[in-house]
């Protein structure tokens, strides 16, 4: 497992991370089978941990804090996140930080994940929705820098909202941040327009989240995919959206190169562009996770096949709210 500096934290965190949004309360999870899958990261080199309170309203913490307590004697990143008060995701244009992020709301749900993990301080806390409009609201840097200044945690960030990478640079060029955890993957490029260089400039580490388009990427899909009722998943690929997703993913593996699956090619782009600190896929059976983190070995795209994935991006908007 290859390592890279995790911004001006100056952490050393594995390049393939581990994201448990998955392990939170998605369908088919089974918590025996996700602390398999969990160990066997650790095992192979993984250290950096992304949870977040909301993935089953602490469940995945727990599971994580079980893992840590277990490997004691290897260093583990615990990176979560603070849920919005308004439980609305993503944060709407037009919403107050007092509506989001009180700070007391921010203190209230770090001491939560601090209970869930079982830890004292969490190396990582970040906001779970971001508007940088609640930059005008002077509560908010004061109120990160206390949590550090507490020793409850020892860097904070942030998740911005899907689809909208812009919405988190003015905090980057601020100073106000540690961390921002983006989407970013073959399709979603858009974050290396704007949001790379001001984390390049502050020395600002980069999560890249949703490495596969939460699973079209793997390649595993179909016109009749479906989930059970409830799943988060069938509203993002309805209708239109799962079709055009295929024809794009048909068109990707028009290109890939003999003896290299369509995950390893996900990974192998985020990984090639050295902006990037950690990539989280979310990994829920063993298996998955050999295959994944053996990404990091191969190192990175050749400036030909890099060139040619540049043509795939596809700029997507979320509604405006």
């Amino acid at each position: 497992m290859r390592h890279r500096k995790f911004g001006r934290t100056g952490w050393d965190v594995s390049e393939i991370g581990y994201g448990m949004w998955g392990m939170g309360g998605w369908t088919g999870s089974e918590d025996s089978e996700s602390l398999g899958s969990l160990q066997r990261a650790v095992e192979l080199g993984c250290n950096f941990f992304d949870t977040a309170w909301v993935y089953g309203e602490g469940h995945s913490e727990k599971l994580l804090g079980h893992v840590v307590k277990a490997n004691l004697a290897r260093k583990i990143h615990v990176a979560s996140k603070v849920p919005p008060k308004s439980k609305t995701w993503p944060a709407p244009l037009n919403s107050s930080l007092e509506e989001n992020y009180p700070p007391q709301h921010i203190t209230e749900f770090v001491d939560k994940s601090l209970q869930n993990l079982g830890l004292d301080t969490l190396d990582l806390i970040q906001l779970h929705t971001w508007n940088d409009k609640w930059l005008e609201d002077s509560r908010i840097a004061p109120a990160l820098q206390e949590l550090k200044n507490s020793g409850k945690v020892r860097a904070v960030g942030l998740s911005l909202n899907r689809w909208q990478p812009w919405n988190g640079v003015q905090a980057v060029r601020a100073g106000m941040v540690d961390s921002v955890q983006v989407v970013y993957n073959i399709f979603d490029q858009n974050p290396e327009d704007e949001l790379f260089p001001a984390c390049r400039e502050k020395n600002v580490a980069v999560i890249a989240r949703v490495p596969f388009d939460e699973g079209s990427l793997t390649g595993t899909l179909t016109a009749a995919s479906h989930w059970p009722v409830g799943d988060w998943r069938n509203g993002y690929f309805s209708g239109e959206n799962l079709r055009e997703t295929l024809q794009r993913v048909e068109a990707l593996k028009k290109i890939l190169p003999e003896g290299m699956t369509l995950p390893e090619l996900a990974l192998r782009f985020i990984l090639s562009n050295p902006d990037v600190s950690t990539t989280i896929p979310g990994m829920r059976k063993t298996h998955n996770v050999d295959a994944n983190l053996a990404g990091s070995e191969s190192g990175p795209l050749s400036a030909d096949l890099l060139a040619e994935l540049r043509k795939h991006r596809w700029d997507r908007k979320l509604p405006v709210r």
